[in-house]
């Protein structure tokens, strides 16, 4: 696979979580393009799969692993996993989220657990295994994928706000916490703005694509973000369509 400029990840490992598709999708590709190797972590093993294959016809590494984010267990075990091989997790990217396009009055409180179940504490409990090693091996770097809804909201997106929002807080928090625990840890929120894929348009069919971005662009985000040196810190990145209607 052809590498991207403006960053080497050879003998690097990364963990992408909700990479089956969409945008995670992406990320897993151009990581792997870049020459990581690649745990794409799905509940869509079929399509993980699938995606891995496709990586490594290209030339690159991935590796399927099964992984609900909302099982902190689950979450362990897959980083006791790494461990026990002997590996790293060099790249974590926190992508995984749902959302439930309802309004407050008709919102059930399984729905809101499982948005915020999902798309905060899900990354949180990823965060928690992934910092911890890092801290301890010196170095790494983590990706938390955030939404224009992490500033502004608007209606029948409470839930997916509020999640956004505390993980955008965590994501800021954790930032400081590794300027002081380690130089070589980065950690970076990455504000994605529309993109092109079915995280969107199964929801919204009709939704004008003209207003919607590719997800190869965040990718692309995410790969800059994972360029800056060591004796540099990026906190955080905005990356939406021109036309994007939730920004600012």
């Amino acid at each position: 696979m052809s590498n991207p400029a403006y960053v080497d990840l050879r003998d690097k490992q990364a963990l992408v979580t909700g990479a089956a598709r969409g945008l995670g999708a992406a990320i897993a590709r151009r990581l792997a393009a870049a020459g990581a190797s690649v745990l794409v972590a799905d509940v869509r093993q079929d399509l993980a799969k699938e995606l891995c294959e496709d990586i490594m016809a290209q030339g690159g590494s991935a590796r399927s692993i099964t992984m609900d984010v909302c099982d902190p267990g689950a979450v362990a075990d897959v980083f006791r996993d790494v461990d026990e091989a002997g590996q790293r997790v060099d790249i974590l990217v926190n992508n995984a989220a749902v959302d439930v396009s309802k309004s407050a009055e008709h919102l059930t409180a399984e729905e809101v657990t499982r948005v915020v179940n999902t798309n905060l504490l899900g990354p949180m409990y990823l965060c928690l295994e992934g910092y911890r090693r890092m801290v301890s091996q010196g170095g790494g770097h983590i990706v938390n994928i955030l939404s224009t809804a992490a500033n502004r909201t608007w209606t029948e997106a409470g839930p997916y706000a509020a999640s956004k929002s505390g993980l955008r807080a965590f994501t800021h928090t954790l930032f400081k916490e590794a300027q002081r625990d380690c130089e070589g840890i980065g950690v970076t929120g990455v504000i994605a703005g529309g993109m092109e894929t079915a995280f969107i348009l199964e929801r919204f069919p009709d939704a004008d694509v003209s207003m919607l971005q590719s997800p190869e662009i965040v990718a692309d985000t995410v790969l800059y973000a994972l360029s800056v040196p060591v004796g540099s810190a990026l906190a955080e990145l905005v990356v939406v369509p021109r036309r994007e209607p939730s920004w600012p």
